[in-house]
């Protein structure tokens, strides 16, 4: 990330004159644990409550038969002249009884996230979009990508026939990415089937936009295509399944947002009331580089040989 500046490319894949300085924020240090954890947290959001009935198990008359006939001391069905009579009920052994600890409706479902471990998480997932080999790892094509951001004239933001947003992403060499999504969908194991979640297939590219002038009706009808716009950027989006290097397509506008939206290392955020953008431990990783360059080398004194 030692490029200042981004290349706008217009919509026909072309470079345009029109660069953007690199914001902070693709800085930011990147924490796949803080992902991974508010990632977790968000899902558990969504659910919806669950519970058996609370008079599940129990809606037979039985008693035990107590001691001294050499069968358990469960309770057992009254009456005769069934097979049903006679036969254990209420506990969690028996055939046709209650569940052990039944579950109930009013359990803890939510969680409340702590604001700013979710917009470092948020930091985090963006920076990770500006680097072209998480992105790969994640299992994007981008091979033939031109540069990593990708950042796009705001004139695909009016877009509304799908075929120009079809020709815009094979003018960007953007295309294969969906051709893996196509290639991806196959059945999913188990019974998500009957629940209206028959189909898989693999994520595509993001699209964030500063304003919807028909941008998502012209690119809502292509497989695994997902959009968010700059203002709300959502970490379940930017980082499925809490794993960094998702491939995003940033039109202009929304990309010279983001220094407003979250801050710069010498200034906080403007929309983001008490955020400053975190800065990272470490600004040069490279050990082996820092310990050879010409600066420590000469502070350093030379090696004893006995």
């Amino acid at each position: 990330m030692a490029r200042p500046l981004v290349s706008v490319y217009d919509e026909k894949g072309n470079v345009t004159e029109e660069t953007i300085k690199l914001p902070d924020v693709f800085k930011a240090p990147l924490r796949p644990d803080l992902v991974s954890f508010i990632h977790a947290q968000m899902r558990l959001n969504a659910r919806q409550p669950y519970a058996v009935s609370r008079k599940a198990g129990h809606q037979t008359s039985a008693e035990s038969w107590g001691t001294g006939r050499a069968v358990s001391r469960i309770p057992r069905v009254r009456g005769g002249g069934t097979h049903r009579s006679g036969q254990g009920a209420f506990g969690n052994m028996c055939r046709g009884g209650r569940m052990f600890a039944p579950t109930s409706v009013w359990r803890r479902w939510h969680r409340r996230i702590n604001v700013a471990q979710k917009r470092y998480a948020i930091c985090s997932a963006i920076a990770a979009t500006g680097i072209p080999s998480l992105i790969m790892a994640r299992g994007h094509s981008i091979s033939e990508i031109p540069e990593v951001p990708l950042v796009v004239c705001d004139k695909l933001e009016g877009y509304k026939k799908t075929k120009d947003a079809v020709a815009f992403l094979k003018a960007v060499k953007a295309w294969s990415d969906i051709e893996k999504v196509y290639n991806s969908r196959r059945h999913r194991a188990g019974k998500g089937k009957m629940r209206n979640r028959r189909w898989k297939q693999k994520k595509g590219p993001l699209i964030i936009y500063n304003h919807n002038n028909g941008i998502k009706q012209a690119f809502r009808n292509i497989p695994g295509i997902s959009f968010l716009q700059v203002d709300n950027l959502n970490l379940l989006k930017l980082a499925p399944g809490g794993h960094l290097g998702r491939f995003c397509i940033w039109t202009a506008g929304a990309f010279k947002k983001l220094n407003a939206l979250y801050g710069t290392f010498k200034a906080p955020s403007q929309l983001k009331t008490g955020w400053r953008l975190p800065k990272p431990k470490m600004t040069m990783a490279d050990f082996s580089r820092l310990i050879k360059s010409e600066e420590i080398q000469k502070a350093i004194r030379p090696r004893i040989i006995l």
